[in-house]
């Protein structure tokens, strides 16, 4: 196996005690890593490489590592950590003898370094055998594995850039708040949130798109009887739905501007493609978009979640790709000739479905899965798909996150755009139907590109930077990193571009305050601990 040297802070945590158990930066082999706490020889614990032969194993490298402490906790660790913590709490509190003096804890953990080995092994690699194997020089007290570096930054991207369990809480409130103003007018209205809300691909301080459903109303008979009373609905005609739907928003919109509690800077936007009223919460905090004719793109919403559901990997892999293209300006808040966030989740899914085997279903599949209550016809667009998960059947592919990442790069770095359009209903390349650069399919409405504001300039731009990145991954895993302050993992791919376009070269960008955060937050889970 060939050495490939980095260096990272890593910890573990011991099920043995339920305590965080720190080590330091050690040169290592970019593969899998196994953590073993045991009663390990002396012979083998100084000796800094040593590769073990085994006929159903490839070799590993055992390297030899010093105990230092560490500031920062990866989640994985903490997720399990927690609960012992509370264990070891309770138990302290019980029982003041146990609380222990710090020379008594250093000693300890002094000890428990001297029968550590951290081991490198193949990413596939049978841990069963692999732990057998290991047993037969030493007995192992406890083991942990643990995945690339690049996995662990892309959740911790994750988790630190999801919308909270809070934010959703609150999200839903201001929409409650919006529901009773509708229902001064329309008592049987209802709205709810759709888009990043609650798709699961929400980013804390995205804003809050509510839909007025006014669906009901619009079935309801004119004349109805409840118990011995008969209420007639007087009605007025309109010269389209249109027109219905700015007049309704219309209303809608002073009424949250009048009698709104912290609703201010109310906009009615009333002639786009989509009418809407747009205001802010400010106790909230939150920008709000309320339209009244955008069914699809709640049934939009729900197919990304259900996606988000299938596999604990696309999520993760959506918010580390949208926080590379936001830092070099692929995407951006402002509405322009860019790649939409939408657009760039459905190269995502189609790439996904394009791998063999499938990380993710075809919309056709989820369709061919839907029972009765799952048919939906919207405006004459299917829109139907199973929404009960247990029915979808778990993926086989079990490819590392950076390894799709990689891949993610190359397979657009290469994509015939010119030729072929993007369809995650049938998860297979399309002739494109008109001359764009871009052509993703709406996966409903069908006849739609949803990137058909993406002009070719900026196509070119997504595509070097791919191919770039693609690079940049490859001589990451097989070239040492030489600076102990040289960036690293998902770092380098957020670092400024030297490309413009294909085959341009422009002067690199001065790093703005972001990308200087994201960076900081990336190197934070290697150097944040060295003060401590």
């Amino acid at each position: 196996m060939e050495r490939k040297t980095v260096q990272a802070w890593y910890e573990i945590y011991d099920d043995s005690d339920g305590v965080l158990f720190p080590f330091t930066h050690v040169s290592l082999m970019r593969s899998r890593r196994c953590l073993c706490l045991g009663q390990f020889s002396h012979r083998m614990r100084k000796l800094a490489r040593m590769r073990f032969a085994a006929s159903s194993l490839s070799a590993v490298m055992v390297t030899c590592m010093r105990l230092r402490s560490v500031v920062r906790v990866t989640s994985r660790a903490l997720s399990n950590a927690v609960e012992g913590q509370r264990q070891v709490a309770a138990a302290t509190d019980e029982d003041p003898g146990a609380r222990r003096t710090f020379a008594e804890v250093q000693k300890e953990r002094q000890e428990q370094a001297k029968h550590t080995v951290l081991i490198n092994c193949p990413p596939n690699v049978n841990e069963k055998k692999f732990l057998k194997y290991l047993s037969q020089h030493g007995q192992i007290a406890s083991h942990f594995f643990y995945e690339s570096y690049i996995e662990e930054q892309a959740y911790a991207l994750l988790e630190m850039h999801q919308l909270t369990d809070e934010s959703i809480r609150l999200r839903f409130l201001v929409s409650s708040l919006v529901k009773d103003i509708a229902a001064a007018y329309f008592p049987e209205a209802t709205v709810n949130p759709y888009g990043s809300t609650v798709n699961s691909f929400g980013k804390l301080g995205c804003d809050l798109d509510l839909f007025l459903d006014l669906d009901d109303i619009q079935k309801r008979s004119a004349v109805k009887t409840t118990g011995p009373f008969t209420t007639e609905y007087l009605t007025k005609r309109v010269p389209s739905a249109r027109v219905a739907t700015q007049r309704i928003l219309s209303v809608i919109g002073e009424c949250i501007d009048n009698f709104g509690p912290g609703c201010t800077g109310v906009q009615k936007i009333l002639n786009a493609r989509c009418p809407l009223v747009r205001f802010s919460h400010q106790p909230a905090g939150l920008q709000c978009d309320l339209t009244s004719d955008n069914r699809i793109a709640l049934r939009s919403s729900e197919l990304l979640y259900i996606y988000g559901s299938c596999d604990h990997r696309l999520r993760a892999l959506v918010f580390t790709l949208r926080c590379w293209a936001r830092v070099h300006g692929i995407t951006s808040a402002i509405p322009g000739a860019w790649i939409t966030n939408f657009s760039l989740t459905m190269m995502i899914l189609f790439f996904l479905q394009k791998r063999s085997p499938s990380v993710i279903p075809t919309l056709d599949q989820l369709k061919g899965l839907a029972g009765k209550e799952d048919k939906h016809i919207i405006d004459g667009h299917d829109c139907s798909f199973v929404s009960n998960l247990n029915t979808i059947k778990p993926t086989q592919n079990s490819e590392a996150l950076n390894v799709l990442l990689g891949d993610f790069f190359e397979f657009y770095g290469n994509f015939d755009f010119s030729k072929n359009c993007i369809d995650i209903r049938k998860g297979k390349e399309q002739n494109k139907p008109e001359v764009s650069p871009l052509y993703i399919q709406n996966p409903f409405e069908q006849t739609l590109n949803v990137s058909k504001n993406v002009n070719q300039s900026q196509l070119d731009r997504f595509v070097a930077l791919a191919r770039e990145s693609a690079w940049i991954m490859q001589e990451q895993s097989s070239h040492p990193v030489q600076k102990e302050n040289a960036a690293w993992g998902l770092g380098t791919l957020l670092l400024p571009s030297v490309f413009q376009g294909i085959g341009k070269i422009k002067k690199k960008r001065k790093r703005g305050p972001a990308s200087d955060r994201i960076k900081s937050l990336l190197d934070s889970l290697k150097t944040n601990g060295k003060a401590r």
